[in-house]
């Protein structure tokens, strides 16, 4: 799928062609006759819902009710009146209506379908990529955006959300983007998490019911869908809701490295238990691949890769799925933020039941041998949001907090690693401030809350990103967890519900109870795959000292080339460690993917 959207104005047809359309794009005019949508999609991604002058067209799987949705369409008195269309959709498709003279687009709220705008000419264009609005809008390398992607573990949102292009934004989380007749696009609110009240069955029934629409949509239709079989509780989850679809189910599963993981054990169990599906177990590969560089050709992206190390491991899971038949593949990402619980739900526990949650907060304090007094200073903090971004700017080059340290802030504090020059750290710094200063509201007003939708937005991009890549072989790459209707289901649990002494994932599992075999269901802890990732940067680390005497990111001086080979050279500690090296990596990869694209867009050239 890729395409590009227009409003319905006479100057947006005179763009084309020279300015917007390829050869093989395929085309959707708007009511009026004006070209709406360009692009190319499979006929089976394409819903398109007509009642009298007006149009809705959904790009994704999905599934509606289509005399209901043509009679809210016909009915609407503005575009907010698709809310209720948009708010029932399984699959995370793209919605986009032409109504009126006006055009609503919009992706899914974790990003996993995002849109991208730009003004072409003066016209106001969106795309479901940022290569198609690349040229066009003239845009080159935000280098303040490229420094921000040094950042460990990631910057905090919304800096997150800042893109690598300077002439490409995105809506907020959570907004639609509306291209008028006249004027510049907008971006216009209409999603916010529910209230945390459900209690836990409930909410579980209303999960289970959404896991099985969003698995239902894209397994529907013959043909073979793959599926992940770590071994973890999530990808075990979608598994057996993909049988119980009737999907024809292939199951693949890497073999970790360290023989003391577990999963491989607990992979095996699901797998026996999976009797109509197929099973592919490969060995452990490729680790090198965690710190290789991979270059693109010809293929620009939105910037450097969330999860660059698993690019190449992604590339040859496609390559094997797609040789046994499968098109769409189903990925557990998004799982272990919904349904995991992180330090900070300790603080929310703590401001929303002082009392009652007590026993649970001693348990933890105990569990982590945390001190009564860190403890006690962390829960009755009260720093703003707005005020902790600023304070991030303070210990950007700070050590890093000690493992298990306890972190009940908005954010996982970033740094900027220690070969980062210092004009590098100066523009983050201020790049922090500046927001700071705007007075950001967060994604959610409760912490813990609003890290799970940071880390959702996060994972969405992931699965963005990375869908670029297996595209190429055929295979969709597909997160349920990150749909929607999912996700409404996940945050209206009682915050209380989730962190439950002696369970693990207790929404999951209560929702999976009968479904997924108990013993399965039971399992109190999940794998660590460390290993492979301290393999792969042993395996490449003379390769990569080599590469410092050519770095793309040291001569934007973004850099130190001399002293990231110096931290080469040494032990790394923990794998807290390795993010850094991942971060520098992603940005080095990406660059040089833009010096072999054919019009390479370079941006503003050196610092």
């Amino acid at each position: 799928m890729d395409f590009l959207i227009l409003p319905d104005r006479e100057e947006a047809a005179r763009l084309l062609p020279d300015h917007l359309a390829r050869s093989d794009d395929e085309m959707i005019r708007h009511p009026s006759g004006r070209p709406w949508l360009l692009g190319r999609w499979e006929p089976h991604e394409l819903t398109v819902v007509t009642a009298g002058a007006r149009r809705l067209v959904l790009l994704g799987p999905t599934r509606i009710d289509h005399p209901t949705v043509e009679r809210v369409l016909g009915r609407a008195r503005t575009l907010h009146g698709l809310d209720a269309v948009a708010r029932s959709l399984p699959g995370n498709p793209y919605l986009i209506a032409s109504m009126d003279g006006q055009v609503r687009a919009q992706g899914s709220v974790s990003t996993a379908r995002q849109l991208f705008l730009g003004t072409v000419r003066g016209v106001p264009v969106a795309a479901d990529r940022p290569d198609r609005l690349i040229g066009p809008t003239g845009s080159t390398i935000d280098e303040d955006a490229l420094a921000l992607r040094l950042l460990a573990p990631q910057p905090p949102w919304p800096l997150s959300q800042r893109g690598l292009w300077s002439s490409v934004s995105v809506p907020p989380v959570g907004h639609w983007a509306a291209l008028g007749p006249t004027g510049p696009a907008r971006t216009v609110p209409w999603w916010s998490p529910p209230a945390p009240e459900v209690p836990l069955p409930e909410a579980a029934g209303t999960l289970r019911a959404a896991l099985h629409d969003a698995v239902g949509v894209r397994t529907a239709g013959p043909g073979t869908v793959s599926a992940d079989l770590s071994g973890g509780m999530d990808s075990t989850t979608l598994c057996f809701v993909a049988a119980a679809e009737g999907a024809d189910l292939l199951t693949y599963h890497v073999e970790p490295l360290d023989r003391a993981n577990e999963d491989a054990r607990w992979a095996r169990l699901a797998a026996e238990r999976l009797t109509g599906a197929r099973h592919l177990t490969v060995p452990s590969q490729g680790t090198s691949s965690w710190f290789d560089l991979p270059v693109s050709d010809g293929h620009l992206g939105e910037g450097p890769l969330p999860w660059h190390g698993g690019r190449t491991h992604l590339e040859g899971l496609a390559h094997t799925v797609a040789e046994h038949g499968s098109r769409t593949h189903l990925t557990g990402l998004g799982g272990d933020e919904l349904f995991g619980i992180m330090p900070s739900i300790l603080w929310s526990l703590a401001h929303r039941h002082p009392l009652r949650s007590m026993p649970v907060l001693r348990r933890y304090q105990l569990l982590n041998r945390w001190g009564l007094f860190v403890m006690a200073r962390g829960l009755t903090d009260r720093t703003g949001f707005a005020q902790a971004i600023g304070g991030a700017a303070d210990t950007l080059t700070s050590s890093r907090p000690a493992a298990g340290r306890l972190a009940l802030g908005w954010s996982i504090d970033p740094r900027m690693p220690p070969w980062a020059t210092p004009d590098a750290v100066d523009t983050v710094r201020r790049l922090l401030r500046e927001t700071a200063e705007a007075a950001p509201v967060p994604l959610d007003p409760d912490r813990f809350r609003h890290r799970v939708l940071e880390s959702l937005v996060l994972e969405g991009s992931t699965v963005r990103q990375l869908g670029r890549y297996t595209e190429h072989y055929g295979v969709r790459w597909e997160a349920p967890f990150l749909d929607d209707r999912v996700v409404e289901a996940a945050l209206s649990v009682r915050v209380e519900d989730r962190a439950v002494p002696g369970r693990f994932k207790p929404l999951l599992t209560a929702a999976m109870r009968g479904l997924v075999p108990d013993a399965l269901l039971d399992r109190p802890d999940k794998g660590e795959f460390s290993a492979e990732m301290f393999r792969g940067l042993n395996d490449n680390k003379r390769r990569l000292s080599e590469l410092c005497a050519d770095l793309r990111v040291a001569d934007r001086g973004l850099v130190d080339a001399g002293a990231l080979r110096e931290a080469l050279s040494r032990p790394v500690p923990d794998a807290r460690h390795l993010g850094p090296f991942q971060n520098t990596l992603a940005c080095e990869s990406w660059l040089r993917t833009l010096a072999s694209a054919p019009a390479a867009h370079s941006g503003g050239g050196s610092r």
